[in-house]
């Protein structure tokens, strides 16, 4: 099977690169499945998971959104956050929610609503990257 070189970096570190069969990412327009030989493409990307495919593997990303560039040799994620599974402190991530649910729920003069949801959508991300690996069988890394 064909590979593509993936690259995920953020403003602090190259967080992943390796050749790779597949990628998929939270793009503004759903779920984007990249493949070797994908036509040029380049687009914004939502927080979310990043899947990441090689050799019957996966691998999972929690990212706070940036941009994908898609070559026909390479892809390159420029992340604003990007983290793997085991950098995730669960007991932070679960503390961000429960504060962004809160500010939400108030209402409170001052506070960016648009602040809190993207502190939201960041913190469930990184608890959907984590559950994913706790349900995935030994073996499959993440």
């Amino acid at each position: 099977m064909a590979t593509t070189r993936l690259d995920v970096v953020t403003a602090e570190r190259e967080v992943f690169s390796d050749d790779v069969d597949e990628v998929i990412a939270p793009g503004v327009e759903g779920q984007l499945g990249i493949l070797p030989h994908h036509a040029p493409l380049m687009t914004t990307l939502l927080p979310g998971e990043l899947l990441i495919k090689k050799g019957g593997e996966e691998f999972y990303l929690a990212i706070s959104g940036g941009f994908i560039e898609a070559r026909s040799d390479r892809i390159i994620v420029l992340a604003d956050a990007a983290e793997r599974v085991e950098e995730i402190d669960v007991a932070r991530a679960e503390e961000a929610k429960r504060r962004a649910e809160e500010k939400l729920a108030e209402h409170v003069p001052g506070v960016d609503m648009a602040q809190a949801e993207a502190a939201l959508r960041r913190s469930l991300a990184r608890l959907h990257v984590v559950r994913r690996r706790r349900r995935r069988r030994p073996g499959v890394q993440t």
